[in-house]
């Protein structure tokens, strides 16, 4: 759960969509987490190791016909499974949704389900906390894998629904069950 000052508004997914539909509002990247409205900012840092993630990912999806690799595009689980006290709209960094589970492609709004695999790369202003808790809602929710990326650190915390693993410096990510026979070096995700 995000934590909220005294001072901040509780908004529900409705006002939420209408925040997002008024003017000058397109190019932000807003999250809803808990009710609470969150400005995703972007630094070179963080856009550098996401375009080296997708990149990888692209080319390796694109080759085998898998699925759909994105950037910065939101998701959210269907409004009637949302928790009214809780509700949750996130962008995550990088995206990959598998050819079986992917929708018609969505050219307005939210995609109405989380990906297979979510990968968050840790802001400045987020803790590990924060961190953790947006993993165990893509879990939750119907992603089936999450690598938290911790650039400070250069760290990755790879997550299923059973399985938790810290990966550093000359080890190599795998796709899992998710991407099988994806590899990427996790000093690569850093490389500039």
């Amino acid at each position: 759960m995000a934590l909220r000052s005294p001072a901040t508004r509780f908004t529900n997914l409705d006002e939420f969509e209408a925040l997002l539909s008024q003017p000058g509002q397109a190019d932000r990247l807003l999250e809803l987490i808990d009710g609470e409205v969150v400005e995703k900012v972007p630094t070179e840092e963080h856009g550098l190791i996401a375009t080296n993630i997708s990149g990888e990912l692209r080319a390796f999806v694109r080759a085998r016909g898998l699925g759909r690799v994105t950037i910065e595009v939101r998701h959210q689980i269907p409004r009637e499974n949302q928790d009214p006290k809780r509700p949750r709209s996130l962008i995550p960094d990088v995206a990959f949704t598998s050819r079986e589970r992917a929708l018609p492609l969505v050219s307005a709004g939210a995609v109405p389900q989380l990906p297979d695999l979510a990968v968050e790369i840790q802001s400045p202003d987020q803790s590990d906390w924060m961190m953790s808790d947006k993993a165990g809602y893509y879990l939750t929710n119907g992603s089936r894998m999450v690598w938290l990326i911790y650039p400070d650190r250069q760290l990755v915390e790879v997550l299923t629904p059973t399985t938790r693993h810290l990966l550093t410096g000359t080890d190599t990510i795998d796709g899992g069950e998710v991407l099988p026979g994806f590899q990427l070096l996790v000093t690569e995700m850093f490389a500039e």
